[in-house]
C-alpha cells in the first residue's frame, strides 16, 4: 500500500514516501546457478581435450566460451550472494547492485572471447589444419545438449539481470555448439577445413555482439540512467497533473537493480491543499501509471502572496519598459 508520510519541518518542507517496504527480497537463484555450473565446468574438460585431440577450433573456441560462462557462473553466484543480504546502515539499498556489477563483468567477458575467436578463425582460414570430423561432431553434438540443460536450468530459476547475463553466455555458446556440429559435417562430408574457422568467426560475432548488449544495459544503470521503459517528460507531466500539484523540480528516475527502480522529485503544493495529501495522490499516481513503488516525494509551500505580488511588479515593469 503507498504512503505519503509529511513530515513538517521549520522550513514548511514534508517528505513523502511512495512505498511500502522492505524491498522484495525473492527466492535466490544460486541453486540454478550452482547446478548450472557443475555441469558446464565438467564438459568444459572435455571439450578441451577432443578439440586438442581433434585439432578443431570450433571445439576449442567452444571450450573457451564455456570456460567463459564458468567464469561468469561463479561471478553470478558470487553477486547473488550478496544481493540476497539484507539492508545495512552503511548499505540502505542493499548489495543489489552487486547484480548489476557481476553482469557489467560477464559482458566485458563475452565481447572479449568473441574477439579471441574472431582472431584465431582469420589465422586459421590462413593457414587451415587438419581436422579429425567424427570425435569433433560427437563432442559437439554433447555440447549442444549440456548447453540447453543448462539454459534451461537458469530460466526454471528466479530472473535478474545477473542471471540473464549468464544466460546470454549459455545461450550463445549453444550457438557455438551449433557451429562446430556443421563445421564438423563439413568436414566429415565434404572435406571442407576451413568451414571450422568461417563458422567459428560467424558464432564469435554473434557471442560479441551479446557481450555488447549487456554491457549497453548494465553501463546505463550503473550511470544511474533513466530505465529504458519510462518516459521521464511523460512522468513529470503525469506529476503536474495530479490535485494539489502547482509544478515540479529536481525530478530524478533511476534503478538501483533489475526491477527496481526509484523515482525522487520536489512539488510545489498549490495554496488549499495539504502536503501529505499531494504526496499520497502522487504516488499512488506514479505507481498506478508507472509501476513505481519506491517514489519519494518532497512537498514545498507555494511562495508567499508578497514575494508572488513583487514579483508580478518587476515582469509588469520588464514589459513596460520593453514597450
Amino acid at each position: 500500500m503507498s504512503a505519503a508520510h509529511d513530515h513538517d519541518s521549520h522550513h514548511g518542507h514534508g517528505h513523502g514516501h511512495g512505498h511500502g517496504h522492505g524491498h522484495g527480497y525473492e527466492d535466490s537463484p544460486t541453486r540454478a546457478l550452482t547446478a548450472a555450473l557443475a555441469i558446464t565446468a565438467t564438459f568444459m574438460v572435455v571439450e578441451v581435450a577432443v578439440g586438442f585431440w581433434s585439432g578443431s577450433l570450433a571445439l576449442l573456441a567452444d571450450a573457451g566460451h564455456m570456460l567463459a560462462d564458468a567464469g561468469a557462473l561463479v561471478l553470478a553466484i558470487v553477486a547473488q550472494h550478496f544481493a540476497d543480504k539484507p539492508r545495512t546502515d552503511r548499505t540502505t539499498y542493499g548489495f543489489r547492485r552487486a547484480e548489476v556489477l557481476a553482469a557489467f563483468v560477464n559482458g566485458i567477458a563475452l565481447a572479449f572471447v568473441g574477439l579471441l575467436i574472431v582472431k584465431e578463425a582469420v589465422e586459421r582460414w590462413i593457414a587451415p589444419v587438419a581436422i579429425q570430423g567424427r570425435p569433433m561432431l560427437a563432442t559437439a553434438v554433447c555440447g549442444l545438449i549440456v548447453n540447453l540443460l543448462v539454459a534451461f536450468l537458469l530460466m526454471r530459476g528466479q530472473s535478474n539481470l545477473n542471471v540473464r547475463a549468464a544466460l546470454a553466455h549459455v545461450l550463445t555458446d549453444a550457438l557455438g555448439s551449433v557451429g562446430a556440429i556443421l563445421a564438423a559435417l563439413a568436414v566429415l562430408l565434404w572435406g571442407m577445413t576451413r568451414a571450422d574457422p568461417v563458422l567459428s568467426g560467424a558464432i564469435a560475432l554473434l557471442v560479441a555482439f551479446s557481450g555488447w548488449r549487456v554491457l549497453r544495459e548494465t553501463t546505463g544503470i550503473l550511470l544511474e540512467g533513466a530505465p529504458p521503459h519510462l518516459d521521464v517528460s511523460a512522468i513529470e507531466r503525469a506529476i503536474v497533473a495530479c490535485p494539489g500539484v502547482a509544478s515540479v523540480h529536481d525530478l530524478h528516475v533511476w534503478r538501483i537493480s533489475d526491477h527496481f527502480d526509484m523515482l525522487t522529485a520536489h512539488v510545489t503544493i498549490e495554496r488549499g491543499s495539504h502536503g501529505t495529501d499531494v504526496c499520497r495522490t502522487v504516488a499512488e499516481c506514479l505507481k498506478k501509471k508507472y509501476g513505481l513503488s519506491h517514489v519519494t516525494i518532497q512537498p514545498e509551500p507555494p511562495p508567499p502572496d508578497e514575494l508572488v505580488n513583487v514579483r508580478a511588479s518587476k515582469d509588469g515593469a520588464a514589459i513596460r519598459g520593453l514597450n
